[in-house]
């Protein structure tokens, strides 16, 4: 612990710290990217085995490995309000034209808790329903259900797809 005489001492002692977190981040930073430009030179030059490079290879490597050094780190990230994109008749712009296995669980598993829960159902009982996921099934098939699917992109946009559009 270290005593000091005066407040001028303190903020002397307290800049000192700040500097010296700064410079163990940016060593921290540039450790990581020698580690990564190393790892580049050693898969560029192929090795033990490999032939030496060329000087004109060997050129175009320093270059790249300096444009790679010089590149901006990008610190934040721009915000994006999310916005809806229009679904019209048969145009799924988001995933594929039908729906994915992961879809096709989540609505047939919905819609039996739903039916198990008394809901009424859109078709007629088939004769060969045994359990409500039976009848879910069958009301997929025949696209009566009245549920939408939201797929979303990484960058918060989605849009919201009833389930007759689906082929």
């Amino acid at each position: 612990m270290v005593l000091l005489s005066n407040a001028e001492d303190a903020e002397i002692v307290e800049s000192t710290e700040i500097e010296s977190t700064e410079i163990e981040s940016t060593i921290e930073v540039n450790t990581g990217l020698n580690k990564a430009l190393a790892t580049y030179r050693k898969l560029t030059e192929g090795g033990k085995d490999a032939d030496p490079l060329t000087e004109q290879q060997e050129a175009a490597l320093e270059k790249r490995l300096s444009e790679i050094e010089n590149r901006d780190v990008v610190d934040t990230i721009q915000e994006h309000d999310p916005v809806e994109i229009p679904c019209e008749k048969g145009k799924i712009t988001i995933g594929p034209p039908t729906l994915t296995r992961f879809e096709k669980a989540r609505i047939m598993g919905a819609r039996a808790l739903q039916l198990s829960l008394g809901a009424p159902p859109f078709i007629p009982i088939p004769k060969t329903a045994r359990i409500s996921l039976d009848i879910a099934m069958e009301e997929l098939e025949q696209r009566v259900i009245p549920i939408t699917i939201r797929r979303v992109l990484p960058n918060g946009d989605f849009q919201n797809i009833p389930i007759d559009y689906f082929l």
